[in-house]
């Protein structure tokens, strides 16, 4: 499971990486050299967005990405296709990354089985509330998949509590309101907040929202257990092409 490889691998790091690609775009060839650049750099653990019309909680970059992917007709059985594909070559865990529509459509017992056929560890369902989503982690653990809650700052302790005693694998934590890709201020506020989602879990914690440099992911040694990085690796892939983006990957990871 995902608690027992995170805590292995931060035997070896101070910090680890999980970073985000939509599948289908720029196109699923772009997707797959995006992973080779991401083994290459030692990323730990990879989110495969499955591409949705309405992502409520990413940013431009990212609301663009999908719609792109779903002009390009990237469907479901597109999805698993490269998913499987991508589990069989690569060393690093995958995650399911979506919305819940997605999941009720396909039926949440047929998706928990295709995400296990494909070799998927886990699910980030980003509008699924912990209340509404036991039916669906009881078909996940019978297929060995840790579902990783989302916890935000405007949680109460309280809230923080319940959620965490429902989380598997580890828990994500939201550095800021909004959406995704705007800048977060990495000042003493993330501290204390990470120190609250401490309290409420033993769980590997892995921080996401606005992190955009390796200055920032070393300033999260000692407080995060996971650097989560998403839009800004899309940003250097779009702008400056692959070998930038490897070499900020890199970059990343040291």
């Amino acid at each position: 499971m995902l608690e027992s490889y995170v805590r292995t691998r931060l035997k070896e790091k101070d910090i680890l990486l999980m970073t985000h690609t939509v599948v289908g775009y720029p196109s699923l060839d772009e997707n797959w050299a995006m992973l080779e650049c991401m083994a290459e750099a030692g990323i730990d653990l990879v989110e495969l967005q499955l591409p949705f019309s309405e992502p409520i909680a990413d940013g431009p970059a990212f609301i663009e990405a999908n719609q792109s992917a779903l002009e390009h007709n990237i469907r479901w059985d597109d999805y698993f296709e490269f998913f499987l594909k991508a589990s069989s070559a690569f060393d690093f865990p995958l995650l399911f990354m979506g919305y819940y529509n997605s999941v009720f459509t396909m039926g949440e017992d047929n998706f928990c089985k295709r995400l296990k056929t494909a070799g998927g560890s886990g699910y980030i369902i980003a509008d699924l509330p912990m209340e509404a989503s036991y039916e669906l982690d009881k078909m996940g653990k019978l297929n060995n998949l840790d579902h990783i809650q989302i916890i935000t700052p405007v949680n109460s302790d309280e809230r923080m509590q319940l959620i965490a005693n429902h989380a598997s694998g580890f828990l994500y934590c939201v550095a800021r309101k909004g959406v995704t890709g705007k800048q977060t201020s990495f000042d003493d506020t993330i501290s204390e907040y990470i120190q609250r989602c401490r309290k409420a879990t033993d769980l590997p914690l892995a921080l996401g929202f606005g992190i955009k440099t390796a200055e920032q992911v070393a300033s999260l040694k000692g407080l995060a257990d996971i650097a989560i990085i998403g839009t800004a690796c899309l940003e250097v892939w779009e702008r400056q092409g692959r070998e930038e983006y490897k070499k900020f990957l890199i970059d990343l990871a040291a």
